[in-house]
């Protein structure tokens, strides 16, 4: 089994009221695709860095089996960077700057042998290249598509040309409000549901996320943490353990949605406790299966 992971690489500048860090690994489909590492053997990314994207990350992500013939090193050119700032509330972040770079004119071409990929992640980019990537593909199981404000304002039509096509729609609470054009996040899901999403996660930060479907509503809370560092990756992170358990199991049904929905939130909570993508990069299944029974013993509760 394998999983497909397309999306944004960078180097990320973060500076929060207890440390800051320059140039670290960042991108959606590096977190994506660290935490799904730890359930599924084959990675297959695609994205896009410049020549002066360093050697280091590279030899991180190929020891956690990413495989990177999708990868596009762009000669001359500068990799995507980002820098933000979080305050005491980690909700909420300032952008102090944004240097898309090689990323500006990405365009996902899928290498031959990852088109069988049965799970495809497509992360944050434009909904034209993500429906490109699409037809690209030869019939996959499972489709996840992430969005943000950005599209929804400006792309609207194409997204939901999109939405038609994929299995599931992760988006936050926010980017749920403003699709739906609702301010009730339950009618809110609802009306995206009928734009064509088989299923709907929507992220709600520190309080959690909420699955729905036609059949079911399933709420979670956050993992409740003593020590939060760095949120930055933590929604892709959350995306990339929810694929990552359902290709490990390689059944989609409600109860297996309902446990890839804490798997998700688990592996979101060692992201968060460390920078940039260092919480995800001492793991293993058997920390990640003891976070996870934890989870359960907090949450869980009989008549």
């Amino acid at each position: 089994m394998s999983i497909l992971v397309i999306g944004s690489l960078g180097l990320d500048t973060i500076e929060t009221p207890f440390a800051k860090v320059e140039e670290s690994l960042g991108g959606s489909a590096v977190y994506i695709s660290l935490a799904a590492s730890y359930f599924c053997p084959i990675i297959n990314l695609v994205g896009v860095v410049g020549e002066d994207f360093p050697e280091k990350y590279i030899q991180l992500l190929r020891e956690h089996h990413i495989d990177l013939d999708g990868l596009q090193i762009i000669k001359n050119g500068k990799t995507f960077r980002w820098k933000g700032k979080y305050d005491y509330d980690m909700n909420s972040r300032e952008t102090i700057f944004t240097e898309l770079n090689v990323f500006k004119d990405f365009n996902p071409v899928i290498p031959e042998n990852y088109r069988d990929s049965k799970f495809v992640v497509l992360g944050n980019i434009d909904p034209e290249l993500q429906m490109n990537v699409l037809n690209q593909l030869h019939n996959p199981k499972f489709v996840i598509c992430d969005t943000m404000n950005y599209w929804i304002e400006r792309k609207n039509d194409a997204l939901k040309d999109l939405l038609k096509k994929v299995d599931m729609l992760i988006i936050n609470d926010s980017e749920a409000r403003l699709l739906a054009n609702h301010p009730n996040l339950i009618q809110a899901g609802k009306k995206i549901l009928k734009m064509g999403p088989k299923k709907l996660v929507i992220k709600k930060g520190e309080h959690g996320a909420l699955l729905m479907t036609d059949e079911i509503l399933f709420t979670v809370p956050a993992y409740p943490l003593e020590n939060i560092n760095d949120p930055t990756g933590a929604g892709d992170t959350f995306a990339g353990g929810l694929v990552g358990y359902l290709s490990k199991v390689n059944v989609i049904n409600n109860e297996e949605l309902k446990r890839a929905i804490i798997y998700g939130s688990v592996l979101a909570s060692f992201c968060v406790e460390k920078f940039s993508v260092d919480g995800l990069l001492d793991l293993n299944y058997l920390k990640i299966k003891d976070r996870f029974n934890q989870f359960f013993s907090i949450t869980h509760f009989e008549e």
